[in-house]
């Protein structure tokens, strides 16, 4: 595995690349970067090229004031990979990396041989709290505290001693759902985001990132209205059901909503299931490429697709799923 560069547009591109055959580009989440991966790219690079590109504004790649919307970032892989002489990929996308994954998709589906959906934002409304506050104005400032020698160490310190913590005797058990573990599933990657979060570039390119995306009600995009144009796509979604910052429910929304997609349920898991357990990870993605062939893109059949819209029968599962995936999609078309 080896870290390279291109000059986009006149902005450095960082990324890295390992393997040789099929291309597969692993998209990352918001604030991190494509070290994220790590565990994971060797035992992929040896059977497949893969590309994990730094988004613009994170990781080693340059951090301008510039557009950081979900379109945008989908934009710049399509150029990647284009610089690179790469036509086509199966995607895989991590939370924020996830929606512009799905995005990808959508404006690019020349390139799209399969996706791999990986705790994926872009769902629904529901996300962590601290990231519906951090997009306000005065909560966001708190970042600065960041530059602070000894804040880091010291919530790091603080992080763990809560997790390690047992509940006193003579106390009752939180609901699991508010336990102090529970809401610290995923501090270390949660932790090792802010600290790459210091300089001021990086924190600017995050604040614009998540203001995309985020706003005080929640995630304020949803990729359901459009699920339907993947119906001759091979899909994977993989979940960590224990996850804190965007919830299991979300993948069970996708599953439905994309009717003959596949799902990986990771037990016990936070937001990063390829942390978790990156062998069951590789496992899990290298048998779904193996089960499924590449998608043929056929510009008739894209068009029939975007001329039918959304058929009820596309979106499958229990009343109960069907009738949050329809709420989703009227949610995001409202004006409040």
């Amino acid at each position: 595995m080896r870290i390279e560069y291109k000059v986009i547009h006149g902005y450095r591109r960082a990324y890295r690349i390992a393997g040789s055959g099929p291309a597969l580009l692993l998209i990352h989440g918001i604030g991190d970067n494509s070290s994220t991966w790590n565990e994971v790219i060797p035992m992929l690079a040896q059977h497949y090229t893969v590309i994990a590109p730094d988004l613009l504004g994170h990781g080693r790649s340059d951090k301008p004031r510039a557009d950081y919307s979900v379109p945008a970032f989908a934009n710049g892989m399509r150029d990647l990979l284009v610089v690179l002489g790469i036509s086509k990929v199966t995607v895989v996308g991590h939370s924020l990396g996830g929606g512009v994954a799905m995005q990808f998709c959508y404006q690019f589906p020349r390139f799209v041989e399969r996706l791999v959906l990986v705790a994926a934002g872009g769902v629904s409304r529901e996300v962590n709290p601290a990231l519906r506050l951090v997009t306000l104005p005065l909560v966001n400032s708190a970042l600065t505290a960041l530059r602070v020698p000894g804040v880091l160490p010291a919530l790091r310190f603080g992080a763990n001693v809560i997790a390690a913590t047992p509940t006193p005797p003579g106390i009752p058990d939180l609901p699991h759902d508010l336990s102090p573990k529970r809401m610290l599933n995923d501090h270390e990657d949660l932790l090792r985001v802010l600290g790459d979060l210091a300089a001021p570039t990086a924190s600017a390119a995050f604040l614009r990132t998540l203001r995309a995306v985020v706003d005080w009600r929640g995630q304020s995009i949803t990729m359901l209205d459009r699920c339907y144009l993947t119906e001759y796509l091979p899909v994977l979604i993989v979940w960590g059901d224990d996850d804190t910052v965007i919830p299991y429910e979300h993948a069970l929304l996708a599953h439905s909503a994309i009717g003959h997609s596949e799902m990986s349920t990771f037990h016990g898991s936070g937001h990063f299931p390829f942390h978790d357990d990156p062998e069951r990870f590789v496992q899990v993605v290298m048998e779904f490429l193996e089960r499924n062939e590449p998608m043929e893109f056929d510009s008739q059949v894209w068009r029939r697709l975007m001329t039918e819209g959304r058929k009820s029968a596309d979106i499958v599962g229990d009343e109960q799923t069907v009738e949050a995936v329809f709420d989703a999609i009227d949610d995001e078309r409202s004006a409040t």
